[in-house]
């Protein structure tokens, strides 16, 4: 060895030239790049296929050859007098030379703080961190990325830029994080990479799609996509400054669900779906025509089977491709909020799919799930459960329900499967689930990762919501977390669904035996801040549609329905309804197809669509019926035990300046004259009828309104005769 050369023949450096060419070497920036040695500095390059590599100095030093290590193929090393800037240049056997700037020169891009916060898994904006950024580093732009791979002996990027070869590109380990990372310049916008990790156990695992990527390719194909997701021009201040008030318990909120893929589609292309730009255009102008306030989509975070309806997420922090990249998903949101209507995302912490690419095992152990599957496996999705209470999986989770908020201006989450998270024993037998510490069946885990979730996405985003969709009696899913509760914003009322839903779909001659499951749902109406949803999830798995539910002739069916829906939007709570009904589609919903548009030229269906539109502007302009949606004080039954003549009649209040609504239901089809109380003489109006001639109906109802006198009856210090039509909903409200 001369004075200043590396010894290669050393028994730890010829380790360490055998690890890094067997692609097993634990820190590879401890070997590669530029390091001193007695005084000087010396570059170590390992590119497999070349036979030649020169280090090029900036500056007046001249070109330096690195020479090859003997029995270390592509393993190159050599003095480089110069303390600045070099890029490498490579000569294979056939010739071909490239450059490229060598990324064992450069330094972490992990700073301390986030180093630290990453170390005690607390980092509440895990994004910023980890995955795949576009940046400019030490004076060069090329692409950080950064994963969460703990307990991996090597974890390397690959991709096409370097031939899916994990040997070419492995990470530097950042401490006692379990975070890897490196600096690949040159890369950008559009690259496709994964990660290739090898095991604590010394197995390389099936490659590994970013867990913090931003894009995905198409697919089939699974691979991650760098996605620059910065500096997008926002156009919707107006509306972040009034979305408070848009998404409180006062406020009327009507969400029209879609499922993206198939609420429209171009047949003529190949039947594929609208891109978020052109749904920024039909289905927002077709939402604020239909005078919904939000559009709530099945998920749309990245997932590979269609068939899942993206319930089985890979990628919680990409957008799906399906539809176009990140920025044009912003311009959805965007486009919806300048129209005056709130995004509301599902958002799926329950389990994740077993896709090799994916979350299971990442990193060669069951790092985000359970390893014992009477904890970590869901036997009716064949999906895996998160390890809630585990620190950094919670952070993850956490951190990507903030993700949506922050990053892309989304104005709610609505949580899949609550139930199935709060409760250790769903959907399992004796002896297939482990009871909690206290030997009971709560997920004391989960429950905790919701408080927190809520807790810090209230507090970090104001004004936004969120929804848990929940199927139990689980005591505060909407009561504040510092008063024992989940802390969510809304519970979906399926109790309150089941029962108007089975109610509704039994003939009418069977319905006084069953008159109890329309009044049952007041006994708790208020116990939660409920949303009534008529979701997908019972216009799919051979139920029918809800046209198709309903029983009798044509002309009965559409009359049940209207009426339903008038029923609905009547009721206390705010309203859910899924893509299609508002027309009453006559077919299932079939993902892989649009909705029958074509329906809206037969006349029953464009009148089901009109009286949609005029229920939710009722809605909407009359405080009686939306602002104390969630309060007993703006409820008041004038007839619940009518069972004989499937009669229900009630009031809507609002503040003490808003005027009353009375909603009188008739729910046989048996038209009827009946002297109903009211709490004011005078004359009310008829302010809609589920029967009018414009929705399909006969035109039966009172003219445009009654007269009340001061005739006391059911409780009320007034009353009228109402002309009650057959299977309708009538809207009552006084003359100003």
């Amino acid at each position: 060895m001369t004075q200043h050369a590396i010894d290669h023949a050393s028994p730890r450096r010829l380790d360490d030239y055998a690890r890094l060419v067997a692609g097993t070497h634990p820190d590879p920036f401890s070997v590669l790049g530029p390091h001193g040695c007695d005084g000087q500095r010396h570059v170590t390059a390992l590119v497999p296929g070349a036979e030649q590599i020169t280090a090029i100095p900036q500056g007046e030093v001249g070109e330096q050859d690195l020479a090859p290590v003997p029995g270390y193929a592509g393993l190159f090393s050599g003095p480089l007098p110069c303390a600045g800037v070099y890029r490498l240049r490579a000569t294979d056997g056939g010739g071909h030379v490239w450059e490229f700037e060598d990324p064992y020169r450069f330094g972490p891009v992990i700073g301390e703080m986030d180093e630290y916060l990453l170390g005690e898994g607390t980092h509440q904006r895990l994004w910023q961190v980890l995955g795949a950024h576009v940046l400019v580093h030490e004076g060069v732009s090329g692409t950080h990325f950064a994963v969460w791979a703990p307990n991996a002996r090597r974890v390397s990027v690959v991709g096409p830029f370097n031939q899916w070869d994990g040997r070419r590109h492995p990470m530097r380990r950042r401490g006692a994080t379990g975070v890897w990372e490196i600096f690949l310049p040159g890369l950008g916008e559009g690259e496709c990479y994964k990660y290739e990790i090898l095991g604590a156990d010394g197995t390389v695992q099936p490659l590994k799609a970013d867990p913090v990527g931003f894009g995905s390719e198409h697919p089939p194909k699974n691979a991650s996509v760098v996605r620059d997701i910065a500096g997008y021009g926002w156009h919707d201040g107006g509306w972040m400054d009034t979305r408070a008030g848009r998404n409180a318990r006062s406020a009327p909120i009507s969400i029209y669900e879609v499922h993206l893929g198939s609420w429209r589609r171009r047949v003529a292309e190949g039947n594929r779906p609208l891109s978020y730009k052109e749904a920024a255009e039909e289905l927002v102008d077709y939402a604020a025509d239909m005078g919904f306030t939000h559009i709530e989509f099945l998920p749309l975070s990245e997932h590979p089977f269609d068939g899942s309806w993206g319930y089985q997420p890979v990628g919680l922090f990409a957008p799906t491709i399906r539809h176009g990249p990140p920025h044009e998903f912003r311009d959805l949101i965007d486009a919806a909020h300048r129209r005056g209507l709130g995004v509301i995302l599902d958002w799926v912490p329950g389990h994740f799919p077993t896709d090799a690419h994916g979350l299971g095992r990442f990193d060669g152990t069951a790092l985000y799930e359970h390893a014992d599957p009477r904890e970590g496996f869901h036997q009716d999705w064949n999906t895996l459960i998160y390890n809630f209470g585990r620190t950094e999986v919670a952070n993850f989770l956490c951190s990507n329900a903030l993700y949506w908020l922050e990053e892309y201006h989304v104005d709610g989450l609505r949580v899949d499967a609550v139930a199935s998270m709060l409760y250790r024993d769903y959907s399992r037998r004796e002896g297939e689930w482990v009871p909690n510490i206290h030997g009971g069946r709560e997920n004391l885990e989960a429950i905790a990762l919701l408080r927190q979730m809520n807790t810090l996405v209230y507090g970090a985003v104001p004004g936004c919501l969120t929804a848990a969709e929940e199927s139990t009696s689980f005591p505060g899913v909407s009561q504040p977390v510092d008063s024992g509760g989940l802390g969510f914003g809304y519970k979906w009322n399926m109790g309150w669904m089941n029962d108007t839903l089975d109610y509704f779909s039994r003939a009418p001659v069977h319905r006084k035996h069953h008159h109890h499951q329309l009044t049952f749902g007041l006994v708790y109406a208020f116990s939660e801040n409920f949303i009534l949803p008529i979701s997908h999830d019972e216009v799919v798995h051979g139920k029918g549609s809800m046209l198709s539910r309903m029983p009798g002739d044509d002309w009965e069916r559409f009359a049940n329905l209207r009426a339903y829906y008038g029923f609905m939007w009547g009721h206390p709570g705010k309203k859910l309804l899924f893509m299609g009904q508002e027309f009453a589609q006559g077919a299932e919903w079939d993902y892989r197809g649009q909705l029958d548009w074509g329906v809206l030229d037969i006349a029953p269906h464009g009148g089901m669509q009109r009286l949609v539109r005029d229920l939710n502007r009722l809605y909407r302009d009359t405080p009686a019926l939306h602002a104390k949606d969630c309060e007993g004080a703006g409820f008041q039954w004038i007839e619940a035990d009518a069972a004989d003549i499937s009669v229900y009649a009630w009031l809507r209040r609002g503040g003490p300046d808003d005027a009353p609504v009375a909603v009188i239901c008739n729910l046989t089809p048996v038209e009827r004259n009946l002297r109903i109380g009211l709490p004011q003489a005078g004359q009310w109006r008829e302010a809609l009828n589920t029967d009018a001639a414009a929705y399909g109906g006969t035109n039966r109802g009172n003219m445009g309104g009654v007269n009340a006198t001061q005739s006391p009856h059911q409780g009320q210090p007034a009353s009228a005769k109402i002309n009650l039509p057959p299977l309708s909903v009538l809207f009552l409200m006084p003359e100003a």
